[in-house]
């Protein structure tokens, strides 16, 4: 358990961010379609997964960021995954990552969430970096500015990274979702 000055920074550190991350949790929510996850549950839920990390306490706002992204990516999966339990099937589902940035593309569909996850733990083996830079892109809204501070690496090396991360996602998630849709149509056949 938390020590009760590191609950108060930590509740602190929390505050100052959450409208921010409340915005990210919009702009990646904006299409979702059953409002079944909306931003502030997904903040909460988010921060739910925080309260238990006492290490979290000790981070730099930019890293409590990035750590609470990771948070609510796993949030979505989660949520993603009850509700792809629920129900099966209903064909391909287009999913363009030429907007990932600051206007990013919404993931409405169960199946969009779960394809990015799976795509995104396959490209942190081939590259850790380009998933983190992904991660915190996408789901903390951070800027390459930002990223080539807490990557440790230049402003020219997170965008090349995340034009190729793009691309290289953008393939790995059709090629997912193609496979899900063609598994859904054996089982129904």
């Amino acid at each position: 358990m938390m020590a009760a000055e590191g609950r108060d920074s930590f509740d602190e550190q929390f505050s100052l961010v959450y409208e921010e991350l409340r915005r990210l949790a919009a702009n990646v929510l904006r299409s979702e379609q059953n409002g079944r996850v909306t931003p502030t549950t997904l903040v909460h839920e988010a921060w739910l997964k925080l309260a238990h990390s006492p290490e979290v306490v000790e981070t730099s706002p930019l890293h409590f960021r990035r750590i609470a992204a990771r948070a609510m990516r796993q949030v979505l999966v989660e949520a993603a995954r009850r509700r792809n339990a629920m129900r099966r099937g209903s064909g391909d589902v287009m999913v363009t990552f030429d907007e990932l940035a600051p206007g990013m593309t919404t993931l409405s569909d169960p199946k969009e969430i779960l394809a990015l996850d799976s795509a995104l733990d396959n490209l942190s083996r081939i590259s850790a970096r380009q998933a983190r830079l992904v991660e915190g892109r996408f789901f903390g809204g951070l800027e390459v500015s930002e990223l080539a501070v807490l990557l440790e690496v230049s402003e020219a090396t997170v965008a090349r990274e995340w034009r190729s991360a793009r691309a290289w996602l953008a393939v790995e998630i059709r090629r997912e979702l193609r496979g899900k849709a063609s598994e859904a149509g054996v089982q129904e056949g």
